[in-house]
């Protein structure tokens, strides 16, 4: 085969075969095929599109350029079951699903991400838990999962590592915003965790990637395409972002968050989608899995997953308050009196990225203990003066900037 010559069909929107595939993301595994080689195919991808087909065929070459998780026959172990988010601010519905799907006998294989950008990410809060560890091998994911039902951790160095050169190189040649392109990445690799279902979160909105719910139609079906050829029972949920998820936003505060959501306490909006992606992958009612979170039931299994994660057990109740406590806290009071009618996402993100709370660049270090908290969410009526939420900031310049974007760009009060 000839790369080039793929790569001139491609961009004058003809299709590539399955083989064709196969062998260009053989050649991008092993190397053998120049980088700059592969930035144009993913170019013209990104220009014209692929078919259902070559989707596909490119989502199977990516599962397959490593090693797939296998759990054994489904009539010797209980259901395989994952959820993916495409992302959004305050979005911590992760940490406190995983344990609620396990406490309902399921097996669930989390592997996350981290968080770049605005876009908060799972490991980066789960490793504002002390000594949280995110690196398993597959042999510890293989003793962990039968053992207590679930575990989280990152992705390994030979799960779909096709995928990691590809998103490289994605992120440096413009070409991210791609259908096709994100469908094989999310698919490839939760089709290598083994499993037998799957949810999608697919956000829209300010905060979101796709900012417009079609685009997020579209997005959606083309995942839940990829997972029904995969051979798993797939769904797709389709959620605003335009304000942030829950009260709080930056790793500590949303593990606090989710703490208290484990005790029955937590936002009543976080707590419903939660219900709803457990629902999708499990045959439970609703009401079950609601009071499994307020009965300490989903709790003790989070301790579980915690200890098995940890080499020493943390004192988890403390996260968020005396553990990671930011040196300077203030409250952001309204600047008038009417309705809270918008808290844009986007503009929060920015501002908790501000304090130090996510990532610019992947190599930046990420302040565990900073973010807001305490967020007033849409349609509540305020009194000027009344708190919109509380900066938790490494100094008070960050708190200054902080508390002026938010201002400036997050809150409209109509009166």
């Amino acid at each position: 085969m000839h790369v080039p010559a793929l790569i001139s069909r491609k961009r004058d929107r003809g299709s590539l075969s399955p083989d064709e595939i196969n062998w260009l993301v053989a050649g991008l595994t092993n190397g053998e095929i120049p980088d700059y080689q592969w930035a144009a195919l993913a170019m013209a991808i990104c220009l014209n599109g692929m078919s259902a087909t070559e989707t596909w065929s490119l989502t199977r070459a990516m599962r397959d350029s490593g090693e797939v998780l296998d759990w054994g026959p489904p009539i010797s172990r209980p259901p395989v079951v994952d959820k993916h988010s495409t992302g959004g601010i305050g979005d911590k519905t992760s940490l406190v699903l995983a344990p609620l799907l396990a406490a309902d006998g399921l097996w669930v294989p989390m592997i996350s991400g981290r968080g770049l950008g605005i876009t908060g990410g799972t490991l980066d809060k789960l490793e504002s838990i002390p000594g949280f560890r995110v690196a398993l091998s597959r042999a510890e994911m293989e003793r962990q999962l039968p053992a207590i039902g679930c575990f989280m951790a990152g992705q390994t160095e030979d799960l779909c590592p096709a995928d990691r050169k590809l998103y490289a190189l994605r992120d440096v040649t413009g070409t991210v915003p791609s259908i096709p392109l994100i469908t094989a990445s999310i698919m490839s690799k939760k089709l290598a965790e083994g499993l037998d279902r799957l949810v999608l979160d697919v956000k829209f909105g300010s905060g979101a990637f796709m900012k417009s719910r079609k685009d997020a139609e579209a997005l959606a079906a083309s995942l839940v395409a990829a997972g029904e050829l995969g051979g798993i029972r797939i769904t797709a949920l389709l959620n605003s972002m335009d304000e942030p998820l829950g009260c709080a936003a930056g790793n500590a505060l949303e593990v606090r968050e989710c703490i208290d959501l484990m005790h029955g306490q937590g936002p009543a909006d976080t707590e419903a989608l939660i219900l709803d992606l457990a629902e999708a992958v499990s045959d439970t009612p609703r009401a079950t899995h609601a009071a499994r979170l307020r009965d300490g039931t989903v709790w003790r299994k989070f301790e579980e997953l915690v200890a098995w994660q940890t080499p020493e057990m943390p004192d988890l109740k403390a996260i968020g308050r005396s553990m990671h406590r930011a040196p300077v806290i203030r409250e952001l009071p309204a600047p008038a009196s009417g309705v809270l009618t918008r808290a844009d996402a986007a503009a929060i993100g920015e501002a908790v990225l501000l304090l130090g709370a996510g990532r610019a660049r992947t190599d930046d270090t990420i302040n565990p203990a900073v973010g807001i908290d305490e967020l007033v969410k849409t349609g509540r009526s305020l009194t000027a003066g009344a708190t919109l939420c509380r900066i938790h900031a490494a100094s008070e310049a960050d708190a200054d900037r902080a508390a002026a974007r938010l201002l400036t760009h997050a809150f409209t009060i109509v009166s």
